[in-house]
C-alpha cells in the first residue's frame, strides 16, 4: 500500500499540524483551496508552511464558486464575522455550505488518480458544534462513498487523527514536532494582523493559553 497521503492544508493551525503529524511516518503532500473566502490570506500561509516542511503543496482555484453559496461571512462581503466564542450561536453565519465536501472531494480525485493511500482533515472536537462536515460521522460516510464510487478504493482511508482532540492537545503537539506555528493564519477577517476576538481567533489564543504554549502571533486586539 502507497504511503502518500495528499493533507487538506488551510494554512491553519490545525491543518500544519497535521501535516507535520503525519510528516513523521507518511509521504505528505498538501492541497489548499481558493474558494473567494474572505480570508484568504490563508493561502499565502499554507504556501509558507509547505515550503517550511518541505512538502509538495497545490492550491486549486474555484472560480466564481463564493458567488454560488451566499450567506456565510466568509463568502459574501455583506455578512459581518461575528465577534465572540467558537461555540457560540452567532459563529453559525461562518459556516460555507458542504464546503467540506467539495474539497474532500477534490483532494480525493487528486489521491486516487496518484495512488495515495488516502487523504486526511484536521477536523478537531472543538469544530463539531457549528460544523456538521467536520464529525467523525460525516467523514465515516465520506470515506465510504468514495470507496463505493471508485474502482480499486477498497483500501482508500480519510485520515483524521484529531477529530476527538482539542484544539490545546493539537497546539501540544505542533509544540512537540516544531510545527510552524508562526507561520500559520487563523483569523477569519483577514486584516494585516489576527483581529484577536472574531472566533477562531479567540479559540487560537485559548488554545495556546491552555496548552501553555507561547503564542507566537500578533493580534490587533488582546482582550
Amino acid at each position: 500500500m502507497s504511503n502518500r497521503i495528499v493533507v487538506l492544508l488551510s494554512g491553519g493551525l490545525d491543518s500544519t499540524i497535521l501535516a507535520a503529524h503525519l510528516a513523521t511516518d507518511h509521504s505528505v503532500s498538501a492541497i489548499s483551496f481558493d474558494y473567494g473566502q474572505r480570508h484568504a490570506r490563508e493561502l499565502h500561509a499554507a504556501s509558507a508552511v509547505a515550503a517550511a516542511l518541505g512538502i509538495h503543496h497545490t492550491t486549486v482555484t474555484l472560480h466564481n464558486f463564493a458567488p454560488l453559496i451566499p450567506g456565510s461571512s466568509q463568502t459574501d462581503a455583506k455578512v459581518a464575522v461575528p465577534s465572540g466564542h467558537y461555540s457560540d450561536e452567532t459563529m453559525k453565519v461562518t459556516v460555507v455550505p458542504n464546503r467540506n465536501m467539495v474539497m474532500l472531494s477534490i483532494a480525493a480525485a487528486h489521491a486516487l488518480a496518484i495512488q495515495a493511500r488516502g487523504i486526511a482533515i484536521a477536523a478537531h472536537a472543538g469544530d463539531h458544534t457549528i460544523y456538521p462536515d467536520c464529525r467523525a460521522e460525516f467523514l465515516s460516510a465520506f470515506a465510504g462513498a468514495v470507496r463505493l464510487g471508485n474502482w480499486d478504493a477498497d483500501s482508500f482511508a480519510v485520515l483524521r487523527p484529531f477529530v476527538d482532540a482539542t484544539k490545546a492537545d493539537i497546539v501540544r503537539r505542533g509544540h512537540e514536532l516544531q510545527a510552524p506555528m508562526a507561520l500559520t493564519w487563523s483569523c477569519y477577517r483577514g486584516h494585516a494582523l489576527h483581529c484577536g476576538v472574531c472566533g477562531t481567533c479567540v479559540e487560537r489564543r485559548e488554545a495556546f493559553a491552555l496548552a501553555g504554549v507561547p503564542d507566537p502571533t500578533e493580534y490587533e486586539h488582546c482582550e
